[in-house]
Parts: C-alpha cells; sequence; structure tokens
C-alpha cells in the first residue's frame, strides 16, 4: 500500500473535522443511549461514567491483567498508545478502542450476569422489525416475476445502498443533513464485479461477503448471497462477522440469527430466500467466520495470515461498508484520484467494495467527478451517507 506524506493517517484532534466529531461528540451519545436503553446496576453507571470522562479529557489506559484479549490489543498497538491522548492516536484505533471499552464498562465480558449481552441490540431489534423492512420484504415478491439480469442488479444495489442503515451514523449531526443534488454513485464496477462471477466454462466457486451493520444492511447482504448461491454463480458463501458487538450495528452471529428468522417468518418470496439460506447453512453452502482481526483497529493490510489465506482462495471476497472500506484502503486521507487497485494492490485475492460514504476516506474517483461533487456540497459529499460506490480490483 502506498505510504506518502500526501496521505496521512487520519487523526482526531483537529476540532472541526469529522473524526474529531466522532470522537468529542458520536461517542458521548452512544453513552447515553446505551446507559438509556438497558436497567444497569451502580457498578455499570461508574464504569459509563468513567468511559465518558475518559474518552473525551483523558488519556488511553492499559486493560486489566486478567483482560481475555489483552494479548491481542498488546499485539494491536495497544503498549505505543498507552498514556496518549484518545485524539491523538490514529482515529481508526481509537474509535475501535472505545467500542471495547465500552463492553467492559457494561459488562458485556463477564464474569456475571450481563456477560454476552449485546449493548446495541434493542436499536438493532427496533430497525429489523420497523415498517421500513416490512416494505422492503414485500417488495420481494415483485421481484420475483423480473428477468435475471433486473434481479441480480436490484439485489446487488439493494446490498450496496442497505449501508444506509447505520446506527452510529444516525447518531452524528452529518447524518441528519439532506444532501445537494449530485451523482449518487460516484464509481461503479458492477459490470467487473459480475464479471468475476461468470461461471461460463467453469464450477462455481467461493465468495467471501464481509459483513457491515446488522438489521436492514445484513437482509439484503443475505439475500444477494441466496441469490447467488441460488443462481449458480457461486458454489459456496462465506460470510465473515464480528466475534463481538461493535461499531453500535455491525453484525455478529446473533444478528444474521435474527434476520434469518425475520425473513423465514415475513412470508411471500422474502421466506423462501429465508430458507433457502437456512438450508444452505445446514449443508454448509454457506458458513459464518468471526475472526478476531475482523474488530482489530487495524487496516487489512495488517491481517492475519490465516485470514490472508482464506481470502486468496476466495473467487471475490466482497468487502461492505465504510468502516471495512477504511480498513481496505488505510484510514488515511487519501487524494480522491489515488487509483482504489493501487491501495488495495496487498490484498490477496480478488477484492470488491460496497460502500455509501460516510468518513473522508476515498479513492478510485475521476477528476471530473471529484470536481462535480465538490461544486455540489464543497466537502459533505465524503461524509453525508448519500453517495455509494462500488469498486473493483483483480490481481
Amino acid at each position: 500500500m502506498p505510504d506518502t506524506p500526501s496521505a496521512p493517517v487520519l487523526l482526531g484532534n483537529r476540532p472541526g473535522s469529522f473524526p474529531h466529531s466522532v470522537l468529542a461528540e458520536r461517542h458521548p451519545a452512544i453513552i447515553r443511549q446505551v446507559r438509556e436503553a438497558f436497567p444497569y446496576e451502580p457498578g455499570q453507571h461508574r464504569a459509563l461514567d468513567e468511559l465518558l470522562a475518559n474518552c473525551t479529557k483523558g488519556e488511553i489506559e492499559p486493560l486489566p491483567a486478567d483482560a481475555h484479549d489483552r494479548d491481542h490489543w498488546e499485539t494491536w498497538g495497544l503498549r505505543a498508545h498507552t498514556g496518549r491522548s484518545w485524539f491523538d492516536v490514529p482515529w481508526l484505533w481509537a474509535e475501535s478502542w472505545f467500542y471495547r471499552r465500552l463492553l467492559q464498562a457494561v459488562g458485556y465480558f463477564g464474569p456475571g450476569p450481563w456477560q454476552g449481552i449485546d449493548p446495541f441490540r434493542p436499536f438493532k431489534l427496533a430497525e429489523l422489525d420497523s415498517a421500513e423492512t416490512d416494505e422492503e420484504l414485500a417488495a420481494l415478491d415483485d421481484l420475483a416475476g423480473r428477468p435475471a439480469a433486473e434481479q441480480e442488479q436490484a439485489l446487488l444495489h439493494g446490498s450496496l445502498w442497505g449501508n444506509r442503515a447505520d446506527l452510529g451514523f444516525r447518531l452524528s449531526a452529518e447524518g441528519a443533513r439532506d444532501a445537494d443534488a449530485a451523482p449518487g454513485l460516484v464509481a461503479d464496477d458492477g459490470d467487473r464485479l459480475w464479471s468475476l462471477l461468470d461461471t461460463t466454462g467453469r464450477s462455481p466457486g467461493t465468495l467471501c461477503l464481509v459483513a457491515d451493520n446488522a438489521g436492514r444492511e445484513l437482509v439484503p447482504d443475505l439475500l444477494l448471497i441466496a441469490h447467488l448461491l441460488a443462481s449458480g454463480r457461486i458454489g459456496q458463501a462465506v460470510l465473515h462477522v464480528k466475534p463481538y458487538p461493535y461499531y453500535v450495528s455491525d453484525a455478529t452471529t446473533a444478528d444474521v440469527v435474527d434476520a434469518l428468522r425475520r425473513l423465514t417468518g415475513a412470508g411471500g418470496a422474502a421466506a423462501a430466500y429465508g430458507r433457502q439460506l437456512w438450508s444452505a447453512f445446514a449443508d454448509g453452502r454457506l458458513t459464518l467466520r468471526a475472526h478476531p482481526f475482523s474488530a482489530a483497529p487495524l487496516p487489512y493490510a495488517d491481517m492475519p495470515r490465516d485470514l490472508r489465506d482464506e481470502f486468496a482462495s476466495a473467487t471475490l471476497t466482497i468487502v461492505k461498508g465504510d468502516l471495512n472500506y477504511r480498513r481496505l484502503v488505510g484510514d488515511r486521507l487519501w487524494a480522491p484520484t489515488t487509483p482504489f487497485p493501487d491501495v488495495t494492490a496487498y490484498f490477496p485475492g480478488p477484492v470488491a467494495a460496497l460502500r455509501t460514504l460516510k468518513s473522508d476516506v476515498i479513492t478510485g474517483l475521476d477528476r471530473r467527478t471529484e470536481a462535480e461533487l465538490v461544486a455540489a456540497e464543497d466537502q459533505r459529499w465524503r461524509t453525508s451517507g448519500t453517495h455509494a460506490l462500488i469498486q473493483v480490483r483483480t490481481p
């Protein structure tokens, strides 16, 4: 991955910047929402108060000596960052550290009665059970009668734009603004994506899909997987989820189960998709992975060997969402015209990014598109969540 002075690692120490607003405003808002969502006990309230003070005004502290993942975090840079302000370490690292500390504060890692209780579950379920989800699932009945190519395009774009369903993003001021008029899809390698899944003259291969959010984003991800399996474009799918609750709405194994139950209970075409997925899990065509590195505060360029080998063996890896995009290209302030293939050259196999834009990081735009976006919205287009991209790199 290129490493040049013109592409600095993003930090949160510049007031007025998007990373600063996440650390100074979004994280305190998340603490308040989590506190109000559960009947937590005095010890948890004290721990949340301490986290609020520490993440906004304090310094990064070491994990307890008996923390189950202390070795992981020390490998991921904890020793180097201990004693520094949250605002002065890489923004990606500080965000991930916040969610690790939040889980510790509410007793997620136990032992105790709150062990394993997802602090974000009420928000995820409310979204999954919403009227908007009902409407989206009902639309599948109409889609079933459309030509195959139209179905594929609709399901791909459903998975892409489902990334708007991001609860953490909605807590920020950017998420509440209306965007000015500008092209919605700022880069579209959709044809290249489908060509990688063309099985003409060969046996169907394996798709790895690195999931982002639960709820209304995970459902269309699952629908896309079900279609690709049923159509024979892939023979096997591996769905990568987070090993524990992360970034408010990121998908875990429990969220996959909730989404499958939502589909199978919906009736019509949605239920048929749900049954297909249930069967695919049962016969091994669809499997789950929850690798520890999925919640690491590092770019994918630093992925461990076993994960690299898995992605290398896939016909295609689809990386979903804004956070995974930041990890894929490196969380740096690239010039928007920096070629996407250059910054993902390290990736061990073909890779596609499906992402709506919710942070400053962007690569792979042509100069005309960038100029039009800046003219229409200044720099808000980077973080407003109203633009999206499909980018593909083949070895």
